[in-house]
């Protein structure tokens, strides 16, 4: 059970849900008067490492197939 906790699926899943919680927050930000350009920056720029991570993590889940 406890591996299940810390397989790469699972932490995909997590940084999918980070990401959609950033969007949400990042949408507030463009929305927000005034706007607060350093923390929409911020949380655009860690939206962007998440996506990142997560490209990453779906590569190594995707195991080529024989040809």
């Amino acid at each position: 059970m406890d591996s299940n906790l810390h397989s790469p699926k699972r932490q995909l899943i997590e940084l999918q849900i980070a990401h959609a919680d950033l969007n949400a927050l990042v949408d507030i930000a463009v929305h927000a008067m005034p706007v607060d350009e350093i923390r929409l920056r911020r949380l655009k720029k860690r939206r962007l490492q998440l996506r990142d991570q997560i490209a990453r993590l779906e590569l190594s889940l995707d195991h080529p197939e024989p040809a």
